[in-house]
């Protein structure tokens, strides 16, 4: 639903005669960004799709479509570069650790200990980042990322203008004043999520998914199994990062044992440790404030404990008796004081060597498409409807250690965009047995027998995961939402044992009910991804980037050879000015393949809604059809939106064509993600400066 917009500006409207030094003045602003504010407002904006090129007046890059919000625009806030603050900044200083992550002013602990837990595998580390970047030879001012997006890793490049205050940083920083890859991380990781508001809260187990491709699962800490070092010895063994929590007090308050509430650690170690009294099982853990450490047991600070135990054997841990944010504590009082914990694992090998993984990844993306392919949850009579995959189990489980032959595997289901676009889908995982002869469920299949497996419950959570053991054999995996028709796009991951797989499954058109419309109907509308690749290739320029004029005629054509043809006489080039803009994530007003992949997914889910809702096949939408479309895409809007709907996007006759719903659909999603990546807290209610109000209503 579309939440009511308030928009405040943080000081008043310039008045003609200010100059822009009044506007934005040393107190707000550091010199980069009055140089990057002065060419956004003066319009000398960089060259098109040169992102190495896009310079300010000193000769570096400058992200200008870096995001900003308002903690960020206060007075009193700078943005400087390295060089600025220090004499000899270096992007490292004697290698990338754990302890290079200190917390600033924003609620991302969650994000700053999956960063600790990254740093401890040099090999993952290098996948998120390139470790030979300098701030000395080569140094341009920009820097590069790569991180893990729904199957893929995509590179995402920043400059290195930070925020700070009093000539000090304001968010993430390394307690070394030389040292800037753990500020940078966190930037390019801000811009990936909608900027560093996006941060505040969160849950360790994105991030870690996002920086290592691995699936999360969460455990109870006081209900591990009955050996808890030997289980968490074994999950730090094969690559797994470990986060963990203490859930149940107020916000980052500690208790009586210095323990925070609600505040993400790192556990980073399992060690047996021999003591003047015998053995005891310890771990390691780190609070990335980079203090207020536990105060218990083996405390770092005061415990005598530490007295029983050798120097040799203190040296072999790497203990350091200071208050760093990094401390050591019994496994039963790690039980006691921590709630829950979130375990990522790999599904990519974890060295150069290319050491085995344990499981076997295989991947889909699907959508849940209201009417067609969100039947909702196992209660609703329309279930069968929603996306299903065939999953076949054969390769039985090497451990001899039970006398039943099985087959385990690890489903994760996660919805896409979640935190980026404010989405609150409840979702699930199914398995059922499959039918003897065919690949597929049908309604009379599904209410004749029960899973085998499934969710214990909907959760809102970006990624439900469901692990188990079953016979081998072959299963259906139906992923869906709580309510039926709610739109929605997911990842599904299967993690296997090698020579087990699971594919899509194809609903047969015999088992489509006549009151029902076939499940994609915009495979008779429009071509293939793989011919849309080609027309692709056909109308992009040298470059291989799609601009507003390659979008009109790559759109004409593809329109034309299906059940819309004649509706690409709508089409005009606006049309194709705003897909594009409204979908680059790099603000050069144009799109690469991998965006235009996501343009064209969402046009052949639009599609599938347009061609439902068309009634009368006339490949227009009359004005009353148009409301109850826009609420199968997940949308919804009250009569007045509707009369600015029918003044400003319908034909003479009142109807909307193809393209014009394209278009709304567009320019609806979009601003109400902006809404949303501003009202990060909920309230229905957003404060934006005069520039950005600006720029969201020039641009988009």
């Amino acid at each position: 639903m579309i939440k009511s917009l308030s928009v405040s500006s943080e000081s008043s409207l310039p008045s003609p005669e200010d100059d822009l030094d009044s506007v934005c003045t040393d107190e707000l602003l550091g010199s980069q960004s009055r140089r990057w504010l002065a060419d956004l407002l003066t319009g000398d904006l960089p060259a098109e799709n040169e992102d190495v090129k896009r310079v300010g007046r000193d000769g570096l890059f400058v992200d200008y479509h870096f995001p900003l919000g308002e903690l960020e625009l206060q007075a009193g806030v700078k943005w400087k570069r390295p060089v600025e603050l220090c004499a000899s900044p270096q992007f490292i200083v004697n290698g990338a650790t754990r302890l290079d992550v200190r917390q600033g002013k924003l609620n991302d602990c969650w994000l700053l200990s999956a960063i600790a837990s990254l740093s401890v595998h040099r090999s993952l580390l290098k996948k998120v980042m390139p470790l030979e970047q300098s701030f000395q030879e080569g140094y341009s001012g920009c820097f590069t990322f790569k991180f893990w997006q729904y199957g893929q890793w995509e590179e995402v490049k920043v400059d290195d203008l930070l925020p700070t205050q009093d000539n000090s940083l304001i968010y993430l920083s390394s307690p070394e004043r030389h040292e800037f890859w753990s500020s940078l991380l966190e930037k390019a990781y801000a811009k990936v999520k909608g900027g560093y508001r996006a941060l505040d809260m969160g849950f360790p187990h994105e991030a870690m998914v996002d920086m290592t491709g691995g699936v999360t699962e969460t455990f109870s800490a006081s209900r591990l199994t009955r050996d808890p070092p030997a289980f968490l010895s074994q999950l730090l063994a094969k690559g797994a990062l470990i986060n963990c929590a203490n859930c149940q007090g107020p916000l980052e308050q500690k208790n009586e044992l210095g323990i925070m509430f609600r505040h993400a650690y790192s556990l980073t170690a399992v060690e047996r440790v021999q003591t003047a009294h015998g053995t005891v099982d310890l771990v390691r853990l780190l609070n990335p404030w980079g203090n207020t450490e536990w105060e218990g047991p083996w405390n770092d600070m005061q415990g005598p404990e530490w007295k029983s135990v050798s120097v040799e054997e203190q040296n072999r841990l790497q203990r350091v008796s200071r208050e760093d944010g990094e401390f050591w504590m019994l496994v039963s009082d790690f039980q006691q004081n921590f709630e829950t914990l979130e375990v990522c694992h790999l599904t990519e090998p974890i060295d150069e060597r290319g050491s085995s993984v344990p499981w076997c990844n295989i991947m889909h993306h699907g959508n849940w498409v209201p009417y067609i392919s969100a039947g909702g949850s196992a209660k609703e009579s329309s279930f069968w409807q929603n996306p299903q995959f065939y999953f076949t189990l054969s390769e039985v489980d090497s451990s001899t250690a039970s006398t039943q032959t099985t087959c385990s595997f690890v489903l994760a289901l996660m919805q896409k965009h979640q935190r980026r676009r404010g989405v609150d889908l409840k979702i699930a995982l199914h398995i059922f047995p499959a039918h003897p002869k065919n690949t597929y469920l049908s309604p009379e299949d599904l209410s004749a027998q029960r899973p085998v497996l499934y969710s214990p419950s909907y959760s809102r959570r970006r990624e439900v995961v469901l692990r188990g053991t079953l016979p081998p054999g072959r299963y259906i995996i139906i992923p869906s939402t709580h309510e039926a028709n709610q739109q929605g796009a997911f990842l599904l991951r299967v993690l296997t044992e090698k020579g087990n797989a699971a594919t899509p499954s194809h609903r047969p058109r015999q088992e489509i009910s006549s009151a029902t419309e076939p499940s994609y109907l915009h495979q008779v509308a429009l071509p293939s991804l793989k011919d849309i690749e080609l027309l692709f290739m056909k109308h992009c320029n040298k470059k291989r980037v799609c601009k507003p004029l390659h979008l009109y005629r790559l759109l004409t054509e593809a329109i034309q050879g299906g059940v819309l043809a004649g509706s690409e006489k709508y089409l005009n080039l606006e049309h194709c000015k705003s897909l594009v803009v409204l979908t680059d994530i790099q603000g050069n007003a144009n799109l690469e393949w991998s965006e235009f992949k996501s343009l064209w997914d969402k046009i052949r889910r639009w599609t599938d809604i347009f061609l439902v809702f068309d009634k009368n096949k006339t490949n227009r939408l009359e004005y009353l059809e148009v409301a109850p479309a826009l609420k199968a895409a997940g949308i919804q809007v009250d009569d007045l939106i509707m009369q600015l709907v029918g003044l400003r996007y319908t034909e003479p006759d009142m109807t909307i064509s193809y393209p014009g719903f394209l278009f709304l659909l567009m320019k609806l999603e979009t601003m109400i993600h902006k809404f949303q990546g501003y009202d990060m807290v909920g309230i229905g209610n957003i404060s934006i400066s005069y520039r950005q109000w600006l720029h969201m209503t020039m641009y988009n």
